[in-house]
């Protein structure tokens, strides 16, 4: 049976978001002048609001102060709080923190929960994930990792180049990827330990996650035994908890971005005036809204399913990757039509639009390019239907 019945209890949480970002996001955003994602203080200020208004952290735990959904709830909730840039940030739903957030409830030990997902979860640090490595380090293809990590003594000692790291500046911690000679292993590694070091902010062109994109050097960077994250030689398979997740969420989120595009997008072919009547009433503008729509809804679609598949203990990779290949597009396509339809008002810095494009444009390569997910749906259903057997 297929139901998309969203229940009382999530609608009544679905209309708190959107109040929320409508009256205390939005207004907000006038006052975001950082130049990467929020400053400290408007975050701060935002994250109590959003604790006040019983909307904080919806995709925690509630043993640790949050609502407690599962990936269809969030489905709904991070959609709303992606209406804004600053929204996901203000409810603790922000990359790279979810992301860290699930792995860490799924693999860390009591004593690393206390210490790194409690406080994360409280919206009180913020942390980073530490994988992607210059040429000819990992990027799409992790077994490209060239990190190393070495025992030394009763520990460890860490060795390599990161870069991309998105939020390490400011971070409490980050999780670190790292070949052993067992596999590949993940550490947590305290900001302040001897032997890391951030070399630079990368010059990227979107700016709304806290910290930027960060280049990070690991020289003989010691960490103890209790820094592994799991267990060694299990960290491939640990960053699957995490990416398929994470990825998903990120479709959820910009999703939001989209559809406040469009909204920008419908007001102004509304209003304007054009070749003896309104904008919205030419045939050619109507296309791109129908295309948009269209978009945002198969989008929504594809994220539900995914969201199902988590929810009830499938590893969905496919279903993650036919999300992620298909709504980072779709959400370029939404947000470009939208510039399109408002003209010069589109690509000038009095309406949020251009500044959109710059944002969603990397997510087309963040979290597996569209091109490596169409190369595994198409390897996939090759095995699949070789495996049942021609028709002839």
């Amino acid at each position: 049976m297929i139901d998309f019945t969203v229940d009382g209890e999530l609608e009544t949480l679905r209309e708190r978001v959107r109040a929320f970002v409508r009256d205390v996001v939005l207004p907000a955003e006038q006052r975001d002048r950082s130049v990467h994602g929020l400053d400290d203080d408007l975050r701060a200020e935002l994250q109590a609001a959003a604790w006040t208004a019983g909307v904080f952290a919806p995709q925690v735990a509630r043993e640790l102060g949050g609502l407690g959904l599962d990936h269809r709830g969030a489905a709904v909730v991070f959609e709303e709080a992606g209406y804004s840039l600053l929204g996901p940030q203000a409810l603790n739903c922000a990359a790279p923190d979810e992301g860290n957030m699930h792995l860490l409830d799924k693999v860390a030990t009591p004593e690393q929960r206390a210490r790194y997902l409690q406080p994360l979860a409280r919206g009180e640090i913020r942390s980073c994930f530490a994988m992607t490595e210059p040429a000819p380090g990992a990027g799409s293809d992790p077994n490209m990792l060239r990190t190393e990590a070495v025992r030394a003594g009763d520990g460890w000692s860490i060795s390599g180049h990161k870069w991309f790291i998105t939020g390490a500046i400011g971070s409490a911690f980050t999780i670190c990827m790292a070949r052993t000679g067992d596999g590949a292993t993940m550490f947590l590694v305290d900001a302040d330990t001897p032997g890391m070091r951030v070399e630079r902010v990368v010059d990227a062109i979107d700016r709304s996650f806290p910290g930027g994109h960060a280049e990070i050097v690991f020289d003989d960077c010691r960490v103890g035994a209790e820094a592994i994250l799991g267990k060694a030689g299990e960290g491939f398979r640990y960053a699957q908890v995490r990416l398929a997740p994470a990825r998903l969420t990120h479709c959820m989120r910009w999703l939001g971005l989209a559809r406040r595009a469009l909204d920008i997008a419908l007001d102004r072919a509304n209003e304007r005036e054009a070749f003896g009547g309104l904008l919205g009433e030419l045939g050619m503008v109507q296309g791109l809204i129908a295309d948009s729509v269209v978009d945002l809804r198969t989008s929504q679609l594809l994220i539900w399913h995914c969201a199902w598949a988590l929810d009830t203990g499938l590893p969905a990779r496919e279903e993650s990757a036919i999300a992620k290949a298909h709504v980072a597009e779709a959400v370029d396509r939404v947000v470009d039509r939208s510039v399109q339809i408002c003209g010069a008002l589109g690509v000038s810095g009095d309406a949020p639009l251009a500044r959109y494009m710059a944002e969603v444009r990397p997510f087309r390569i963040y979290d597996g390019p569209t091109e490596v997910h169409r190369w595994a749906i198409a390897r996939r259903a090759l095995r699949n239907r070789s495996a049942a057997g021609s028709l002839a």
